[in-house]
């Protein structure tokens, strides 16, 4: 249970962390935003606590400090700087490592916090904040809201088995005597004898009233990890001036008792409390509370009447965190059903039963929904991707010297959770490379009549069964000149070669192509592009460049939307059989090719609706000496560029395709994707339909 608890925490907190470096960069863009500040303070706030309470002393006491900074920014003692959210982000990537090191800190990251801790106090000293220990008193700039004081009425019921699951309760009470001025009431009346007593359960609860600045969130914050079972209650008092605070007056209001029940027994001159508990009215526990509040508000020289109850509980969660190692198992299961109902529906065929069929029928039409319902469970937004690269140009155009601002559009596109863990390299690259090659230095740019802060731009949007992600930037772009004559001095080109600027550009992909004029950390020796074309090419993507002189670069990633489960066509050569992913079909002809040209050649060009349609001959490519069909067909695919035939002997109809990868040994086997299993038990080969249009578009520019 101890290893489940931790395990939420760490998805807690690296959950926080994430946020956090999202709210510092945006602070860093419009360092006055109050909420941007709440917020960073809250995170920070909120990992201190949880991690006190899971025993993670090394993160509490270090977060401790960059909480300290940020109170006072918040009370505007101290401005926010470049300075301070660098020093902030550094103390965000150094809770990460502190994360990952575990109970086990090292001596060196003991130091690094120290280190840190002493740079968050020499800034706080010097931009007029004070630090612990020094002795200057803090004084708030103007009265903001959240300045003020309020109370609250804190009724805290620990389950009996909160210490079981490693919470500590008084640990929650002693972090809510911190945030103010606090009165606490424990109730231990539940206690057993001591041969009763099991030391693994809890038998105490406590009512707290509490007077603090802060807001009914903090004090949630409080309770973020707490397991259902436990109650907590949090209901504002309200301070107004006047007479003393009477028990009997907090007792009706909190509505223990009634206004009758008091008016008869205070006629009767009698003690309150003890009339109230002999009549059983109300508990001891209710007056014990009653009377600490009543205390608490004239410790505190003010007079109040006790607010309404501030609402019912909130409601039940939308979402729900699920492993995706579970997902993932899910996606798989339901891959077996695709491939058991393929096999379904071969029996049913074959035997020819009619109520056999409608029930093949019906479960497909139920894999069909399963697949659909576990995919789209598997879809997570691009913005969780690309929110990591604004960290990416932040710290890069620093480094470099560079004024960048990144900009997402359509984050909210949604791609297999599978996909887009393989984006995160290429994605890397390319960013960085618009950052180093695309975007100039300010003085360059503002000498060239633009504005001295550059902008990168990821964008993504859905294509029918593909997505497109740009990266572009509103730089210098390509110098097509100097890349075709690094093209001809590595040999990749001849100096006679015609080609277009599109084509030139594909260079940058070659291993070891770089422009630079010298290798500096970040780029320079020519790996990285190459790189990124071979993980695209891996998820069974392309990409391509769009790029002019002076105003710019675009990549432009073109992705499938999952790599698990497809539509697919199934057709033959020979003996074999294949799968055309059915999201790249445009058609299915059958054509009048001639037994010679299907014996000879490999490129053969046809008629299709008056216009020349290119194909590759299959049966020549893959090298199948089967017996040659009387007609052969013709499956017209379409690469998102141009519309290409891939000619095969039989077209049999589609269906749900599992996908499987072939292994290592088969990396490299041009034409071929990956492979499935159909119903009758034997593998189709899926064709990778990128790589094949490639090869018939490269033969077009030979025959040129």
């Amino acid at each position: 249970m101890l290893e489940q608890l931790s395990s939420v925490f760490f998805e807690e907190a690296n959950d926080l962390l994430d946020n956090l470096e999202e709210q510092l960069l945006a602070l860093s863009d419009n360092p006055g935003d109050a909420e941007t500040i709440a917020a960073v303070f809250r995170a920070m706030h909120t990992i201190k606590g949880s991690s006190a309470m899971f025993g993670f002393n090394e993160i509490s006491t270090f977060t401790h400090e960059a909480e300290s900074a940020m109170d006072q920014v918040r009370n505007g003692l101290i401005p926010v700087t470049p300075e301070l959210i660098d020093l902030l982000l550094k103390a965000r990537d150094h809770i990460r490592s502190l994360l990952d090191a575990g109970m086990e800190v090292s001596p060196e990251v003991h130091q690094s916090s120290e280190n840190l801790v002493l740079e968050f106090k020499v800034y706080v000293q010097k931009n007029g904040g004070s630090i612990a220990g020094s002795g200057s008193p803090v004084k708030k700039i103007g009265k903001k809201e959240g300045d003020e004081n309020s109370s609250w009425r804190i009724k805290f019921r620990p389950s009996k088995m909160i210490m079981q699951n490693g919470t500590r309760p008084e640990l929650l009470v002693k972090e809510l005597t911190e945030l103010g001025t606090a009165t606490v009431v424990p109730f231990y009346q539940d206690l057993p004898s001591l041969s009763e007593m099991d030391s693994e359960l809890c038998y105490f609860f406590w009512d707290i009233i509490l007077t603090t600045t802060k807001s009914k969130n903090d004090i949630e914050d409080v309770f973020i990890f707490l397991d259902s079972d436990s109650k907590v209650e949090i209901e504002k008092i309200d301070l107004l001036p006047g007479e003393d605070n009477k028990i009997g007056e907090i007792l009706v209001a909190r509505k223990d008792v009634t206004q009758d029940e008091l008016d008869s027994i205070l006629n009767a001159r009698q003690r309150l409390g003890s009339v109230l508990v002999n009549k059983k009215i109300v508990s001891d526990e209710q007056v014990r509370s009653a009377l600490a509040e009543q205390q608490h508000l004239r410790s505190l020289g003010t007079d109040g009447k006790p607010a309404q109850s501030a609402g019912s509980a909130s409601a039940s969660q939308a979402t729900l965190r699920i492993s995706s190692a579970k997902l993932d198992q899910l996606v798989d299961l339901v891959g077996e059903l695709v491939t058991f109902n393929a096999q379904l529906d071969q029996e049913a065929t074959k035997t020819e039963n009619m109520k056999f069929k409608n029930l093949s029928e019906q479960c497909d039409r139920i894999a069909v929904m399963m697949r659909d319902i576990s995919m789209g469970l598997r879809m997570v937004p691009v913005g969780t991707l690309f929110q990591k690269f604004k960290r990416t140009v932040h710290d890069l155009s620093s480094q470099l010297g560079k004024k960048v601002e990144m900009l997402t559009v359509g984050a909210e596109t949604e791609l297999d959770k599978t996909v887009i863990e393989k984006l995160n390299d290429p994605l890397l690259h390319l960013i960085r490379n618009s950052v180093d090659h695309g975007v100039e230095l300010p003085e360059e740019r503002e000498a060239a009549g633009k504005n001295a802060q550059g902008t990168v731009t990821l964008s993504a949007k859905h294509m029918g069964a593909f997505i497109h992600i740009i990266i572009s930037d509103d730089g210098k772009g390509m110098d097509a000149e100097a890349i075709r004559a690094k093209g001809i001095q590595k040999g990749l080109i001849k100096e006679t070669d015609k080609l277009s600027n599109s084509e030139l550009f594909l260079l940058v992909f070659q291993p070891g192509f770089s422009t630079a004029k010298q290798v500096t950390s970040v780029s320079g020796r020519g790996v990285g592009l190459d790189v990124v074309k071979k993980d695209i090419a891996s998820l069974g993507g392309t990409v391509s460049i769009e790029s002019q002189k002076g105003n710019g670069t675009s990549f432009i990633l073109k992705i499938p939307l999952t790599l698990a489960i497809i539509d697919g066509m199934l057709v033959t050569i020979g003996a074999v059989k294949y799968i055309v992913p059915l999201n790249t079909i445009s058609e299915c002809i059958s054509s009048t090719i001639t037994l010679e040209q299907v014996e000879t050649e490999r490129f053969i060009v046809t008629k299709n609706h008056g216009k020349d349609l290119r194909s590759i001959n299959l049966r020549r490519f893959f090298k199948i000496k089967d017996a040659i069909p009387e007609r052969v067909e013709i499956v017209s695919v379409y690469d998102g560029d141009d519309v290409f035939g891939l000619v095969v002997d039989k077209i049999l109809g589609s269906q749900q395709t599992v996908i499987k990868p072939l292994g290592p040994l088969y990396t490299n086997c041009t034409g071929i994707n990956s492979s499935t299993i159909l119903g009758d038990g034997s593998v189709a080969l899926i064709l990778d339909v990128f790589q094949l249009t490639n090869m018939i578009r490269s033969s077009m520019q030979e025959a040129k």
